[in-house]
């Protein structure tokens, strides 16, 4: 896995930009939910939600990315009134206590997208990557907001029958999706330096499927757009981390080794659940990064 210098770019959000490649951004996870896979319940009360987003606001968390859907395996899915029901309330109270911090929705419903980047938010974070609200594409170009668009092989309730892909299959499958996402965002009238892409670490990917895309990471730059990387508390490392006969509480430390090798491999953003460890490994990782750069060959890898 070759150690990458990531591509600068200045992304473009509602009302400001985020400077991307010079260090690693953290993306903190509020989940306002009662089923998410690892902190289901624990944010759903207003209080609670506020008190966790400052928390990771005050650990070094660049963005808040607030969701109201549980996307696990089999998760039920909720309408954009009861998302909105949970998350609108999360999002103003955070505003109202630190009115500087970037706000990003976790919503594939374009309603939810519109009322959230209207109450004060900055990102659209679509993990259907446009696909599963046809309205989705048009209402993000018309709020002029950064947009993240994922990679996944269907939906939550699909997954566990979704067919197998061969190792050397995951990659060109994911590039040539995301492509065809970023593009449909362009086409809809999104501008390119707004959207920022996800290859979607376990959405519709089965475990060892991850981690090829993980070491070949940055075949992903010849996109053109920043990457943001979620692996935390995977699936995937849970079903490693059982492997190898590791207890599963040892999954905070699997996800700081698995966001290293993501900052390595040229990954901008990291979208995490315990934002003051990732603060802290990111800040080793870019010193790794900024030391190989002067030696860099043309093609940023070495």
């Amino acid at each position: 896995m070759p150690i990458v210098a990531r591509p600068r770019f200045e992304w473009r959000l509602r009302s400001r930009s985020l400077w991307l490649g010079e260090r690693t951004l953290v993306m903190g996870i509020l989940n306002a939910t009662p089923d998410s896979f690892s902190d289901g319940g624990r944010y759903l009360d207003g209080k609670a939600a506020l008190d966790h987003a400052l928390q990771m606001l005050d650990e070094g968390a660049d963005v808040i990315d607030v969701g109201g859907e549980s996307t696990r395996p089999d998760a039920a899915p909720v309408s954009a009134e009861e998302e909105q029901e949970r998350i609108l309330p999360v999002l103003r109270a955070i505003l109202a206590a630190r009115p500087e911090a970037i706000l990003s929705i976790d919503s594939y419903h374009a309603e939810t997208a519109r009322r959230g980047i209207e109450a004060g938010a900055e990102i659209v974070n679509d993990v259907s990557g446009l696909l599963w609200d046809e309205a989705m594409a048009r209402t993000c170009a018309a709020l002029g907001c950064g947009v993240v668009l994922m990679h996944t092989r269907g939906r939550p309730q699909q997954w566990r029958r979704v067919p197998a892909l061969a190792v050397e299959d995951v990659v060109p499958l994911v590039l040539r999706e995301l492509e065809e996402r970023a593009e449909a965002g362009v086409t809809a009238g999104i501008a390119r330096e707004r959207i920022a892409l996800d290859p979607g670490f376990g959405f519709g990917k089965a475990h060892e499927e991850n981690y090829p895309l993980l070491a070949q990471l940055e075949r992903l730059h010849s996109l053109g757009f920043p990457l943001l990387i979620g692996l935390s508390r995977k699936g995937f490392l849970r079903h490693g981390l059982a492997q190898a006969s590791r207890a599963d509480d040892a999954i905070e430390d699997a996800t700081l080794a698995a966001n290293t090798a993501a900052i390595l491999g040229g990954a901008h953003i990291l979208r995490v659940h315990d934002v003051g460890r990732t603060h802290t490994a990111a800040a080793i990782a870019d010193g790794i990064v900024a030391a190989v750069c002067p030696h860099l060959a043309d093609d940023g890898a070495i």
